[in-house]
């Protein structure tokens, strides 16, 4: 059986270790869960292992917003106490306090 923790959690505001950009935490899997399309299009030397957990984040950088799909070995929390001006943040969660967004669900 796996048993995989993650190290962040919805909500959290994170930056790639490599890569100029940040996001929001919005799903995690417990490993990687992707294509493999997608997988072999990263450079061979910057892959990360599969058996770890993978985040999707609401991500952005200083022109863009997208979604990201990102290892946890490149990932570190962000520390700068700013929120992340992804347009869909609030789609998903309530106001940035406490350098998080608290999960925000609009029930039917």
């Amino acid at each position: 059986m796996l048993k995989t923790n993650a190290k962040y959690d919805l909500g959290q505001v994170v930056r790639h270790r490599k890569h100029p950009f940040r996001g929001v935490v919005f799903d995690v899997d417990a490993m990687f869960s992707n294509t493999e399309e997608w997988y072999a299009a990263i450079p061979e030397d910057s892959r990360p292992v599969k058996n770890q957990p993978f985040y999707h984040l609401l991500a952005e950088n200083e022109e863009n917003y997208y979604v990201a799909y990102v290892s946890e070995q490149n990932l570190v929390a962000d520390q700068s106490g700013e929120p992340v001006d992804h347009p869909d943040v609030h789609d998903l969660f309530g106001d940035f306090e406490n350098g998080r967004y608290p999960l925000h669900f609009q029930l039917n």
